[in-house]
């Protein structure tokens, strides 16, 4: 940071298993300026950060709680990635679901039971999201 002032420390709760890497500062410069591939990848990274935390912030100022629950599950579930989606979604109490989509458990609780009877979510063998549920956050 500018001045060489540091950033204050945060915590984090990991979904499912991680390694978490640590890389000094004057390092993670260093390898930005040697390895281009990783400096492309970090870019894009950043970038498609930037636009998630946007995304996120229009989703909390224009949709309702039922519809911020429905894309927080879908991307859990990694509808839209590159790659094929993940249907199951990994383990997560409606306490963090709720924390994460700003409203209540019981609220939470209440959408999951709609979803479920409507065949967006299925519980068996853990939580699967159907792409079904796309219609409750394309629907206006």
């Amino acid at each position: 940071m500018p001045g060489g002032s540091t950033r204050p420390h945060g915590s984090a709760t990991a979904a499912t298993d991680s390694t978490i890497l640590l890389v000094d500062k004057d390092q993670m410069v260093h390898l930005l300026h040697e390895q281009h591939a990783l400096s492309d990848r970090f870019i894009a990274h950043m970038l498609a950060r930037n636009i998630r935390i946007e995304e996120d912030l229009i989703d909390q100022l224009f949709n309702s709680s039922e519809k911020r629950l429905a894309r927080t599950l879908l991307l859990l579930a990694r509808y839209g990635m590159h790659d094929k989606p993940v249907r199951a979604v990994p383990p997560i109490s409606q306490r963090t679901l709720a924390e994460m989509v700003g409203t209540t458990r019981s609220r939470v609780n209440v959408f999951m039971k709609k979803f479920q009877r409507l065949g967006f979510i299925d519980y068996t063998d853990g939580l699967k999201v159907n792409n079904s549920l796309l219609t409750v956050v394309l629907h206006e």
